[in-house]
């Protein structure tokens, strides 16, 4: 694993962050992509690589595993960002939903959770994480790197969510464990509310379906008369706690069946997905012929 060292590149995303690690090693592994990790851990000279596998089973306490079995899935025991992520995004899920509802009293339930999920989303994750240049700091392998895997909104979401996670540890102790929110809320209130609550009540006070597309886009089919959509998943990917979900949402009986495809972490995050793309579709508009274009 990389070395816990912070560079003056890190120093530049804590004074982004407003916060300075304790623990140099959690930023660190925040900011490390699989990747890169996979690729440390299988540099390691031959005979090293001899030594680990030639060691006896002499029980599950006292045997040295070089590897962390995963179903459909072998990988090396390693310090990357994922596990990070999946309790990041617990985090900020928790400390959006306790912004908005103290905040705002005078909303439904319905709105808070339009509100929440489109604050917590992948893609709004992304956009915190572009707005802060995050893929600057990451540490990738070689492949990732060529694939241009700084820019991927994906990656970017994952690591923004890291981060979350390393913040909240790093800031609590077993004598005040809720030092960790109180440092986290501030990051998150800063980076993730703070920006984006403001166009997000606007749209809300103009438009009540905020970030529900479904509903959208089901009172514009009934406007122009075209029936109910129906939501099919199609395919899931990934482990448990990773599903990714592939939706098409269809109208029966047109024939064009097919409106548009979404995917999500969950089926109802799909769904909205292959809404919204659904209303741009029958939202566009052809552009008028122009007088002398060419043929």
């Amino acid at each position: 694993m990389e070395s816990a060292r912070i560079d003056g590149k890190d120093a530049e995303l804590e004074a982004t962050l407003g916060y300075t690690f304790r623990r140099r090693d959690l930023l660190v592994r925040a900011l490390t992509h699989s990747s890169l990790a996979y690729e440390q851990a299988t540099a390691q000279p031959p005979s090293t690589q001899s030594r680990l596998r030639s060691q006896p089973k002499i029980g599950v306490k006292n045997h040295a595993k070089p590897l962390v079995k995963v179903p459909g899935k072998s990988r090396p025991q390693v310090e990357d960002n994922e596990q990070l992520e999946f309790l990041g995004d617990a985090v900020l899920g928790l400390i959006v939903a306790e912004a908005l509802y103290r905040a705002h009293p005078e909303m439904t339930e319905g709105q808070l959770t339009r509100l929440r999920s489109a604050l917590v989303s992948r893609k709004h994750m992304a956009q915190v994480a572009q707005r802060i240049e995050l893929g600057r700091y990451l540490r990738m392998g070689r492949g990732e790197e060529r694939s241009g895997g700084r820019k991927k909104a994906a990656l970017l979401a994952n690591a923004a969510e890291a981060l979350i996670a390393a913040v909240y540890l790093d800031a609590a102790t077993p004598g005040t464990p809720h030092d960790g929110i109180e440092a986290t809320r501030r990051v998150i209130q800063a980076h993730v509310i703070a920006p984006s609550l403001p166009a997000l009540l606007l749209e809300a006070a103009t438009g009540p379906n905020i970030g529900d597309y479904k509903s959208t886009l089901q009172e514009f089919l009934q406007s122009e008369h075209r029936g109910q959509p129906e939501y099919i998943v199609t395919g899931q990917t990934g482990p448990d706690h990773r599903k990714r979900f592939l939706v098409e949402v269809r109208i029966p009986g047109a024939t064009e069946t097919r409106l548009a495809r979404g995917v999500g972490n969950t089926k109802k995050h799909a769904e909205q997905e292959a809404a919204r793309r659904a209303l741009l579709k029958l939202r566009a508009k052809p552009a008028p012929a122009t007088t002398g274009d060419a043929a």
